[in-house]
């Protein structure tokens, strides 16, 4: 699966959609990681529509670890690409709370756009500067409280 998705710039995306479909179809029929592969190789194709309901179905299948996290944000970017910009901001922001890991930044990128969706800039800037502050190689507690101050004025 990590060969084909490394090659998907050389594939027509229905092409590529049908061999992630068959080597999910290698793994046990409801098969969270399966289920997740498919929707983002939808996802990755232009169907959100599609991607969706198979997040949903990969995540009540129990995908655990890095995975139910990026099926988390996908699921929420695919929401507000649809017009679901509230849902996908309650996913978000669930995630707010999750462990940290590497994709912190991601979540809150994800919840910005979201957050911008839905008329609540002043939080999206604030979302962002929070998410980029922990990448600078200074002024990082400045910045952090400067997106803190942001929140408080709102």
């Amino acid at each position: 699966m990590a060969a084909l998705w490394s090659a998907i710039d050389d594939y027509d995306p229905d092409a590529f959609v049908a061999q992630v479909e068959l080597l999910a179809a290698e793994l046990p029929p409801g098969s969270a990681l399966g289920l997740f592969e498919r929707a983002s190789a939808h996802d990755s194709t232009g169907h959100p529509d599609v991607a969706v309901p198979l997040y949903r179905a990969a995540l009540n299948a129990g995908l655990t670890g890095i995975r139910r996290r990026e099926a988390t944000i996908q699921l929420a970017s695919s929401l507000r690409n649809l017009g679901h910009a509230s849902e996908a901001a309650d996913l978000l922001s669930g995630e707010l709370h999750a462990t940290s890991d590497d994709l912190d930044g991601a979540v809150r990128a994800f919840l910005a756009l979201a957050l911008v969706d839905l008329g609540r800039e002043r939080e999206a800037v604030a979302a962002s500067l929070t998410a980029l502050s922990r990448y600078l190689p200074r002024y990082n507690r400045s910045l952090a409280r400067y997106a803190d101050e942001l929140l408080d004025e709102s």
